[in-house]
């Protein structure tokens, strides 16, 4: 396995760092781009380069930010770059390599790109942002001071692969396989590496992922890689077209369960089509609203009887009698009583 140069690791670990610091602190927002001019990624010390923020609808809020191989996190018109209109215009020297991109306010974030300022004389001018499958692409090796051609040789991932005497290196239709980290020698020295991204598909249809639900408002939107301006576009489904938009998006305001279907768009530049997507439409269910309860027609319950005494007063007397020996006791000792006081106020009478 062949070893990195201390650059390409500092920029791969700068990368890393940057996108994981992205992704935990913000959200990927796929309608802003940050644009690059001169369109790539090596520069010559003091070269001037322009920076924005290519955004769909309102711009206001942007700013580019980027992280040098320092560590230094900052937005333009800082400590560097000159903010002009809605671009930053900064010229470069090799302090100022590292990751740059666009942010928002609200913390979104749009794809970072890596700019690198070598100390040395040549560098490689290849594509700043992603190029698709099937597309030519053409790298150049450059020298500065030097406009005429020179001969020059162009390295993947470490491997001789091609020598070309007008310093320019083409392939006419590019594939997965051509993506990797190229530089390039020449007399003059050696370029820093750069990585080179290849997709597979120009054109994008945005869908809805998850079910929508009957009566809500659903916006397709016909995207080409790298393209942020609204392109017109067709939108098909099922394989018949059934609405062309000049703006690039086709919104639906209350979807149906016939709306339900297999989407795709192309657009007019002929950039080509994308991959058919399918929307589910789900129907609305109401929540039933609680019962009432039902008043239940059943007689009352009577309450127990009270039992009516229907014994005589003797046989009442007598129960209580056998029931209760101390009533009993009771009764006699009372009875006694009685009589010795009768007795006692006959013998004072007399």
């Amino acid at each position: 396995m062949r070893e990195l140069t201390p650059l390409c690791w500092q920029l791969l670990l700068l990368s890393t760092l940057v996108y994981c610091s992205l992704g935990q602190g913000g959200v990927l927002s796929y309608s802003a781009s940050l644009s690059v001019s001169p369109d790539r990624s090596q520069f010559f010390e003091y070269e001037s380069v322009s920076l924005s923020c290519e955004v769909q609808g309102n711009s206001a809020g942007w700013r580019v930010m980027r992280n040098t191989l320092r560590g230094n996190l900052s937005e333009c018109n800082t400590d560097w770059g000159k903010q002009q209109g809605s671009s930053c215009i900064v010229s470069l020297i090799p302090s100022d390599s590292g990751m740059y991109w666009c942010e928002s306010g609200s913390g979104e974030h749009s794809n970072a790109v890596n700019i690198t300022v070598p100390a040395g004389a040549v560098i490689l001018e290849s594509p700043v942002r992603p190029v698709t499958e099937g597309y030519s692409v053409t790298l150049r090796c450059r020298h500065q001071g030097t406009p005429s051609d020179l001969t020059a040789d162009f390295y993947k991932d470490g491997s001789l692969i091609r020598t070309e005497t007008t310093g320019e290196m083409t392939i006419p239709a590019v594939s997965k396989s051509d993506e990797g980290l190229y530089k390039c020698t020449s007399s003059e020295g050696e370029s820093p590496e750069s990585w080179m991204t290849v997709t597979a598909g120009a054109v994008i249809l945005e869908s809805p992922a998850l079910p929508v639900t009957e009566g809500d408002s659903v916006t397709l939107r016909c995207r080409h890689q790298g393209t942020l301006s609204n392109l017109t576009a067709d939108f098909y489904k099922d394989g018949s077209l059934i609405r062309t938009e000049t703006t690039g998006e086709m919104t639906i305001p209350a979807v149906s369960k016939s709306d339900e279907g297999l989407y795709k768009c192309t657009n007019s530049s002929s950039e080509g089509e994308s991959p058919e997507s399918w929307m589910t439409v789900t129907v609305s269910t109401p929540i039933p609203s609680p019962a009432a309860p039902v008043l239940s027609m059943s007689p009352p319950i009577p309450s127990p009887a009270v039992p009516v005494l229907s014994m005589s007063l003797p046989r009442l007397l007598c129960s209580l009698l056998v029931g209760s020996p101390y009533l009993l006791v009771t009764i006699i000792l009372l009875v006694k009583g009685c009589r010795s006081r009768a007795q006692g106020d006959r013998v004072e009478e007399e």
